[in-house]
């Protein structure tokens, strides 16, 4: 019989329950959220940040996720299954367009990006493998958030508090979101343009495979005439969903 190895055991119910959240959070709601003594807690949480599982924002008294934690999910990037079957199609995208192209997941609020191929030529972007950014800033996260729920996107943005902005433009409030994802909706597709970086655009369409709640992308300068994408990220996301079905 397998033995049971409390301090373990604790440590991976902390990393699953900071993982979900969308902003670090204090030590006290980490312990009441998991059943822990608050005094284990910080214990815990500081031998964690030790090995950089974990990040301490003493100004905010909050903790994070921590480098090690990414070095861990980065490692399962690499192999998973997603990544593995998205990896061909997505390069052809790549090769078809001549622009650069990404897969990306949803992380909480956020999405995570999980494979990026770049074009030849273009300029770097900062949707590297790794990266996260807010789900309704960027044309992939749009792209999956018309594709939930109503009640699942009101609970990932209750009010204008959940909205935050990198270039002063994008939706501010859950009215705005909401309009945005009806139109989302009813074309099959996700735009932004200088939401994420100024002088960039993208074009997204989501990945119809059950739980998995992912999108294919293509960005590219704005001022660079590229033709109409549409069908080709519309073709690629159904190939992907398609590989993902028949495993």
């Amino acid at each position: 019989m397998p033995r049971s190895v409390p301090a373990a055991t604790a440590a991976l119910r902390v990393l699953r329950f900071l993982s979900g959240q969308p902003v670090p959070v204090s030590a006290t709601r980490i312990a009441g959220e998991l059943g822990l003594p608050r005094s284990s807690a910080y214990h815990l949480l500081t031998a964690m940040a030790d090995e950089d599982f974990v990040v301490h924002y003493p100004d905010d008294r909050t903790w994070g996720m921590g480098i090690a934690a990414w070095e861990v999910g980065h490692g399962f990037a690499r192999q998973e299954p997603l990544a593995r079957l998205a990896r061909v199609p997505l390069a052809r995208l790549v090769d078809r367009v001549g622009q650069s192209a990404h897969l990306v997941v949803l992380h909480g609020a956020d999405v995570l990006y999980v494979i990026e191929e770049r074009a030849p030529g273009r300029p770097p972007l900062v949707t590297d493998v790794g990266v996260r950014l807010p789900a309704h800033l960027t044309a992939s996260g749009r792209a999956i958030l018309a594709s939930l729920p109503g009640p699942q996107v009101t609970a990932l943005y209750p009010g204008k508090g959940a909205f935050t902005s990198r270039t002063g433009a994008g939706p501010r409030s859950p009215t705005e979101l909401r309009r945005l994802l009806v139109t989302t909706r009813q074309r099959g597709y996700a735009t932004e343009d200088g939401e994420v970086t100024e002088g960039f655009a993208s074009i997204a369409a989501p990945i119809d495979a059950g739980t998995i709640h992912a999108s294919v992308a293509v960005t590219w300068e704005s001022r660079t005439p590229v033709g109409d994408l549409v069908d080709d990220v519309r073709v690629t996301a159904a190939e992907i969903a398609r590989r993902l079905r028949h495993t």
